[in-house]
């Protein structure tokens, strides 16, 4: 059989249309997204055909059931969410490809009444007259990391370009070496430096930066010191770097502004927890650095934003930069923001409320006792299982050294390969995303919730034949 006979054999739009199950599909998908998709899987099947080889033409016979079948699913998943509720079972808390930070359950009505209806966005109910948008965090802001001022933009990247358009555009800032960062997906320092027009002056090298490179580097078009938080990696061993009160007096001295990029955003003291000592914004703001920029949804445990706080003249001149408009936030994200940000006028409920930080430093006897749980669910699946003791990540570009120990499933499948199992959970209605280490399914309890636990046996034994 040639393949100019097989294609001939290929039933049409309208017969296909006739179907009886393409009739009841049309109920649940609109016709015209019907007939899309079925023109995109004949496309498809016209395709394999015409690059078989003629061994594989003898028997070949046109399925028309399975091409019903791709079309089914094929009209099902365009009309179905793509972004949508996957559960965590890596252990990295703050996986970037999967959303990074939680919000708050505690927040839900919050933000919902202001997504759902109108809000005072840009008014100032008190007078009647048009309000600022950022006026709703400004004072919480101010109040917890003890700044002058603040303004919220859409993310850090955005925060540091605004800083650096405002306060040097067309000048100098002289910055470490070993700080020209790679803040992920091939974004730079050096290249978000070049776009706000600010000219970078490197100073030090990878691994020793003193403060006399910061002196000699200092002249009339100086505009700012720059310390970037390496906070996606460390350099250990023979290394040195300028402590940033000695930058802060330099830049007093020579009545230059020191800015400092802390990246992940840390409002509270983690090594009261158990966690590596990480700079908290405060700190920065006590030591007197003039503009600091940080994460709103990595270590603050809230929505992506990138937060600016520090000396009111430079927060009030990157108000009028034309950068601020293209940069700035949404509702939702102002009402998550202020949401979460609240949660930090009560340490205690902070701890407990803040997804972020309470994964963080859940305990090992928590973590064993759900494990135990998870464990005791699963037994009844027919699958090896084991618990097994292992380490979480933080994830996110934040403590790249910190190992969390944790308590992980550990699943060793008899009927199908560990990578096939990975696929199937992956593949889930509800995508379940795990590790494979050592030729196991690695399912680590720090990320998941109790309330995932009857999903992932469910889709345990899917993927089993249960």
């Amino acid at each position: 059989m040639n393949k100019k006979s097989i294609l001939s054999n290929l039933p049409s739009v309208d017969e296909l249309l006739n179907d009886d199950k393409i009739t009841d599909l049309i109920d649940e998908v609109p016709r015209k997204l019907v007939v899309n998709s079925i023109r995109g899987c004949l496309q498809n099947y016209r395709s394999k055909i015409l690059n078989m080889k003629e061994q594989e033409l003898e028997n070949f016979q046109v399925d028309t059931d399975e091409l019903i079948g791709s079309i089914i699913q094929g009209s099902k998943q365009f009309i179905s969410m793509n972004l949508r509720k996957v559960i965590n079972a890596t252990g990295v808390v703050l996986h970037t490809n999967l959303g990074r930070a939680l919000l708050s359950d505690e927040i839900k009505e919050e933000v919902w009444s202001v997504a759902s209806g109108y809000s005072n966005l840009e008014l100032n109910v008190a007078t009647g007259k048009r309000g600022s948008r950022y006026s709703h965090v400004v004072e919480i802001i101010k109040y917890l990391t003890g700044a002058e001022d603040a303004l919220v933009v859409n993310n850090n990247a955005a925060a540091v370009m605004l800083v650096l358009s405002t306060m040097a555009k067309e000048k100098e800032v002289v910055v470490s070496r070993g700080e020209l960062v790679e803040i992920g997906g091939s974004f730079r320092v050096p290249d978000v430096m070049e776009q706000s027009g600010a000219k970078l002056v490197d100073v030090g090298t990878t691994n020793k930066t003193h403060l006399w490179d910061y002196e000699k580097a200092l002249g009339e078009d100086t505009a700012a010191l720059l310390k970037v938080h390496t906070s996606n990696y460390k350099i250990l061993g023979f290394t040195e770097a300028v402590p940033l009160k000695d930058l802060v007096t330099l830049g007093r001295k020579n009545n230059v502004p020191v800015i400092e990029d802390l990246g992940s955003g840390v409002l509270v003291d983690l090594q009261k927890y158990g966690l590596t000592y990480e700079p908290t914004v405060q700190e920065s703001v006590a030591l007197g650095v003039d503009v600091v920029t940080f994460s709103g949804d990595k270590l603050l445990g809230g929505p992506q934003a990138g937060i600016i706080v520090g000396n009111k003249h430079w927060i009030d001149q990157m108000k009028k930069n034309p950068l601020t408009r293209a940069f700035r936030i949404d509702k939702l994200t102002m009402a998550a923001l202020e949401a979460t940000l609240k949660l930090y006028l009560d340490e205690e409920e902070m701890m407990e409320k803040i997804p972020t930080l309470k994964m963080l430093t859940e305990s090992i006897t928590s973590l064993a006792e759900r494990a135990q749980k998870l464990y005791s669910i699963l037994s009844s699946v027919g699958l090896s299982i084991e618990i097994k003791e292992d380490f979480s990540q933080v994830g996110g570009g934040s403590l790249p050294l910190e190992k969390l120990p944790t308590k992980v499933i550990a699943i060793k499948p008899s009927h199908l390969s560990v990578s096939r199992l990975e696929e199937k959970l992956r593949n889930y209605r509800i995508p379940i995303i795990t590790r494979i280490q050592e030729d196991q399914l690695i399912i680590d309890l720090r990320t998941i919730k109790e309330e995932d636990y009857g999903v992932i046996n469910e889709a345990l034994k899917d993927a089993i034949g249960v």
